[in-house]
């Protein structure tokens, strides 16, 4: 029996590969588009939340990862964190990709980034506008809401306008993409649930500061509750999870593998079955790929597809350069003498601008935004062994003395005793300052035995992450905290950044001496030296964006969609 000849095999399911996977199956219905992605599904309320939960939660393949022992347990979890060179990059692996655990903000950067000559004509921001447009409908981004509710009152929203107002700065809701309700101007009650326009059952948000973490009520619009629905239920493309992608192999006019064909006569794409034990090989043939599998899962299986295994040897030589970890950078304010919260809300609500947009700056431009985390996390830095912790427990101790002793063990009541402990919660007077910025864009990801590698050219960008350590240490001050510091792989003997925003190493340009990908409107994100070969994600971007950069990944996609498809986007799907 003849296996299958799909019109279209997507790699991935993030922005890029959800954008891809709609469009190409509105084309393609009934199960002609295949979507392959390495992570799990999540249901509502399937995300982990407990210790033990969380150890499951991780991406390890021991035999697949250097350093892996193989008698380690294999998780096919939702966090996968890599370390390279001066750089480490969080991503995700799941049905959704990084939409299940990015901030959710929708913002596209200023004209002058797009203006820089690594970026193509036909990439530029007049040329981008028709896609951002369409992708943030589709995506339902809109500032949270302000009203009367005083649920709906964010405190750290307010701490970081107050410093941005000291500062001489300005400070802005920005639009984030979490579900309010269908209606924008009559938002739903908090933690009511409704289905979206296109059927997804979600809820309004609950202000659990959970984004980061995975969504468990469904509140954020990840891209598996528009995109990714739409194509699964209203065009039924056939959807593998757990199927991580190895090799993509060129096909002849008969059939066969022949790593010296363009892909004129389609692909075959050799994944592992990861539910399966033992023999988890298996393949599917098509006429056009779609490699959505972020930035480093992109390069790096064009890498192994060049050099490796051999079969698309054509590939540019500019494969894997251009990475940037879109000035990325985390910093902690504690103990503020003013209250933040930094446990309430969605994980962003808000940005201040430190010349991305007004008076640009470009070795210095950045974005502040007031990220938060989880509640149950307030809990463990609250038992921080902290002078103030030793107070506590030193005064429940005496209280406890004295009950047993002086009033007696039988009467009265204790809850003062839980008050005495809880109520210097290190976590409340607290601030998260998340940073983006433009950085020089210069790294490069390459193989090393067997493994992919960055080489961060960390130096070029000093100027930026000095300045925003100096922005850090001010907001400190202003808040009259008693404590700062940037996160802890940023320290005294080894200053490593760290990225959730990983770019770079397919980038578009006009012509294969400068780029990997077609930035022709006819053959947009087309593999230089190979047809019917398409990338679609973070890993087009040529240089940083500053501003959160989903925006401008989306837009992207849809654009190599409408390449392919020949059909204009629209924000309906169907």
């Amino acid at each position: 029996m003849t296996k299958q000849m799909y019109e279209a095999i997507v790699i991935g399911s993030g922005f890029g590969g959800g954008i891809s996977a709609c469009r190409l199956s509105k084309k393609w219905p009934n199960g002609q588009v295949l979507v392959l992605e390495r992570g799990k599904r999540y249901p509502m309320y399937s995300f982990a939340r407990t210790p033990h939960e969380m150890s499951k939660n991780f991406w390890n393949i021991p035999t697949e990862t250097k350093g892996g022992n193989p008698e380690d347990e294999e998780t096919h979890g939702l966090f996968d964190i890599r370390h390279f060179e001066k750089m480490d990059a969080v991503i995700s692996a799941g049905f959704g990709g990084g939409s299940l655990i990015y901030a959710n903000v929708f913002l596209e950067p200023p004209d002058w980034v797009l203006a820089d000559a690594r970026w193509p004509e036909s990439c530029k921001k007049d040329k981008l506008t028709p896609y951002y447009k369409i992708a943030k409908e589709v995506l339902g981004a809109r500032p949270v809401p302000t009203n009367n509710d005083p649920r709906r009152r964010i405190i750290r929203t307010e701490r970081f306008k107050q410093v941005a107002e000291s500062l001489g700065r300005e400070s802005k809701l920005l639009d984030i993409n979490v579900f309010f309700g269908n209606d924008f101007q009559n938002p739903t009650p908090i933690g009511v649930q409704e289905k979206n326009r296109y059927g997804a059952l979600q809820t309004s948000c609950t202000y659990c500061g959970e984004c980061d973490v995975g969504c468990n009520s469904h509140s954020k619009n990840t891209v598996d509750l528009n995109y990714l629905h739409v194509a699964e239920h209203v065009h039924k493309a056939e959807i593998k999870t757990e199927h991580l992608v190895q090799k993509i192999v060129p096909l002849d006019l008969q059939g066969n593998e022949d790593p010296n064909s363009q892909g004129e006569n389609g692909y075959r794409i050799y994944f592992l079955d990861l539910t399966l034990k033992g023999n988890r090989l298996s393949y599917a043939d098509t006429k056009r790929v779609i490699v959505s599998a972020g930035t480093l899962g992109t390069t790096e299986l064009l890498l192994r597809c060049k050099e490796e295994w051999k079969t698309l040897p054509k590939i540019s030589s500019k494969l894997g350069e251009h990475f940037s970890g879109n000035g990325d950078f985390l910093s902690f304010v504690l103990k503020g003498k003013e209250e933040s919260n930094p446990n309430y809300g969605p994980v962003i609500t808000q940005g201040t601008d430190f010349n991305l947009f007004k008076d640009p700056d470009p070795k210095r431009a950045f974005i502040l935004e007031d990220a938060s985390y989880p509640s149950f996390g307030s809990w463990a830095v609250n038992f921080i062994p902290t002078p103030s912790i030793w107070k506590s427990l030193k005064s429940l101790l005496k209280d406890i003395w004295y009950k047993l002793t002086k009033v007696g063990s039988l009467y009265g009541r204790s809850g003062y005793l839980f008050q005495d402990l809880l109520a210097n919660d290190i976590s409340q007077n607290s601030s998260v300052l998340l940073f983006m910025g433009v950085d020089n864009s210069h790294g490069k990801m390459f193989l090393q035995e067997g493994q992919l590698n960055i080489r961060w050219t960390q130096k070029e960008s000093m100027p930026l992450y000095q300045k925003i350590l100096e922005t850090s240490k001010e907001f400190y001050k202003i808040t009259k905290a008693k404590l700062w510091f940037p996160l802890f792989t940023w320290n005294f003997f080894s200053k490593s950044n760290i990225t959730v925003h990983s770019l770079g190493g397919c980038v578009l340009s006009d012509h294969p001496e400068a780029g990997v990908t077609s930035s022709d409107p006819k053959t947009f994100g087309q593999v230089y030296g190979y047809q019917n070969l398409f990338v679609a994600d973070g890993s087009l971007l040529p240089t940083a964006v500053g501003a959160n950069p989903i925006a401008t990944i989306s837009a992207l996609s849809e654009r190599v969609a409408e390449g392919i498809t020949g059909i204009e986007p629209d924000s309906g799907l169907v």
